[in-house]
């Protein structure tokens, strides 16, 4: 998925997200007569005084920049209101609608915009995506129909297409259109969106053959996990299904949809279908592509096929966890926490959205709220992974180490402590440990972590530092810090550790050459400044050891670098002051 969007994505967004050069405002004659016959308004007469052309098309561009789409879809549409003739800014206007969820203005702003650009394949997109959900196959694959499949953009128009042809009965027409595109060696991506036109098409033999190859390819893909192990139990194949979810389960992995699909199998139940129409399934295709979108960094198209899937059905709880989720790595925390608060409780979802809602107000600055909400969802639901995870962080993070510890305990205690993802939580609860000066206890943990992950830099990093620090096995703590530094070449506070164990073992030059790299990953960190002073000192360079420790001082925001550095830069690095 992600060498795909690599390939394409690129290109759709130049051809997308049109950026512009200063726009000029429209005459007050021009600007009456674009308003009359602007649906993107119900107002008959301007403000004498309104806000630029250019100042709300600016606006708009960084609230979409920074995923306030209701902001956003609000300064375009004054932009547009004031010059409805202007391809560039009316495209902005569709995209903003959409990306704010209003899809049925985005679709209606988006055939004015073909008027004036007919060859908007997003714009395309869109107005088809309406004609789909309002079950005219027929338009939806004409206007498809026209759509390149050379860009990002066409390939998922192309697949639309093929959802649209599904609908109108056309499953061969369908397939045809899929293979074109499977032959551009888009097999391996496109077998799993096969499967779902299988099943909606009544094919259940298809739908198990295609999500099969699909399960083979990725079987630790929830959503994968969920539709093999449906089509399966559909065709009374039980035990096989068990044994598709006890494989996602063995490797630690849970998810809400797949708990509840494996409860149904476990009492003997036909689970149903996952696509019970084509409104569905396309609603998932736009799932999937919006959430590689966002790991591509493509954020506000990435919203906008996220809306494009809720538009379709409103009902698919994991696409509103996915559009919260990529509002929350924005920091737009209240619009995610409307979203996760719409999920009904009904929903298997619902305990996770509750959680993200608690990590929210903690993101927000009401921590003690959250940790409160936390500990309540763990009380009531001992047996909820997720909730305990993000309590024990929060804990950690808060400093309360021992409790912090103790819900990790819990965590293990669910999923047995021997899946080989365990290593996270033996890896978190060993820093809680350490903190809490339990070294023999977070030692253990460590050493547990690598067992399962022998390779995780994080864990070779923590544990090696630490030993380090501690003046103890210098030697193997070397080997591993190396061995994090090679997977992770460009992590700074990782590449000061390798220095520091390079002054720990009197390597000197060794130290301040890659101290110095540190420094220069993470100019703003006060530790790793005060190491390069003392490795600047130990080489003999006195001015400029004195140098970094007066930096590290001005940039220490918690006062325990400034604290050490002070008898330094009134004595030099002494036996009595060296850091340890």
């Amino acid at each position: 998925m992600i060498s795909l969007l690599h390939r394409f994505a690129r290109p759709a967004l130049v051809a997308v997200l049109l950026s512009a050069t200063a726009l000029q405002p429209a005459n007050a004659v021009e600007s009456v007569q674009t308003a009359q016959s602007n649906p993107l308004t119900s107002f008959d007469l301007l403000p004498l005084f309104r806000p630029s052309v250019t100042g709300s098309y600016m606006a708009g561009q960084q609230a979409l920049q920074d995923l306030r789409s209701e902001e956003a879809a609000r300064y375009f549409n004054q932009a547009a209101l004031a010059d409805w003739g202007n391809p560039i800014i009316v495209e902005r206007a569709f995209i903003a609608l959409a990306a704010d969820g209003q899809i049925g203005q985005a679709a209606s702003t988006a055939k004015h915009l073909l008027e004036l650009d007919p060859n908007n394949e997003l714009a395309e997109l869109v107005v088809a995506t309406e004609a789909l959900k309002e079950r005219r196959y027929g338009a939806a694959e004409k206007l498809l129909g026209s759509i390149g499949q050379d860009s990002f953009t066409g390939i998922t128009a192309s697949i639309l297409q093929a959802w649209a042809l599904v609908g109108d009965n056309r499953k061969a027409d369908a397939d045809a259109v899929m293979e074109k595109l499977a032959a551009a060696g888009l097999e391996d991506f496109l077998v799993f969106h096969r499967a779902l036109m299988a099943e909606a098409s009544g094919d259940n033999a298809e739908a198990i053959e295609l999500s099969g190859r699909a399960f083979d390819t990725e079987p630790y893909v929830a959503r994968i996990v969920e539709v093999y192990a449906r089509s399966l139990a559909n065709a009374g194949q039980f035990d096989e299904a068990k044994e598709v979810i006890a494989q996602f389960e063995d490797q630690g992995l849970t998810h809400p949809i797949v708990s509840l699909v494996k409860a149904q199998i476990d009492a003997g139940q036909r689970p149903g279908i996952f696509a019970t129409n084509v409104q569905v399934g396309a609603a998932e295709m736009f799932h999937g592509i919006g959430v590689a979108l966002s790991r591509d960094g493509s954020l506000d198209l990435s919203l906008v096929f996220l809306r494009l899937g809720l538009y379709l059905d409103p009902s698919a709880d994991v696409v509103s966890l996915a559009l919260g989720q990529l509002l929350d790595t924005a920091n737009q925390h209240d619009a995610a926490n409307l979203i996760y608060e719409a999920v009904p409780a009904t929903s298997p979802m619902k305990p996770t959205a509750v959680v993200r809602v608690a990590t929210n107000l903690d993101a927000k600055g009401d921590r003690p709220e959250a940790l409160r909400r936390l500990n309540n969802i763990v009380t009531s639901r001992p047996e909820d992974l997720d909730a305990i995870s993000v309590y024990g962080d929060l804990l950690r993070y808060d400093e309360q180490y021992t409790q912090s510890a103790e819900a990790y305990t819990k965590a293990l205690a669910l999923t047995g402590g021997e899946n080989l993802s365990d290593w996270r939580f033996y890896y978190v609860r060993g820093i809680a440990y350490e903190r809490a000066k339990e070294w023999p206890k977070a030692e253990a943990d460590f050493l547990k972590a690598l067992d399962l992950n022998p390779d995780q830099p994080a864990v070779l990093n923590y544990l090696g530092y630490s030993w380090i620090d501690q003046d103890m096995n210098l030697e193997p703590a070397l080997e591993m810090i190396e061995k994090a530094v090679e997977a992770q070449p460009q992590d700074g506070y990782i590449v000061d550790s390798l220095g520091w164990a390079f002054y720990k073992l009197g390597r000197i030059d060794e130290a301040v050459t890659t101290l110095e790299q540190a420094v220069l990953l993470r100019p703003n960190d006060a530790e790793i400044n005060d190491h390069l002073g003392d490795a600047y000192w130990k080489a003999g360079r006195k001015l400029e050891a004195r140098f970094q420790w007066n930096v590290a001082s001005s940039v220490d925001q918690e006062g325990n670098v400034k604290k050490r550095v002070v008898p330094k830069l009134a004595d030099g690095l002494t036996e009595a002051n060296q850091t340890k």
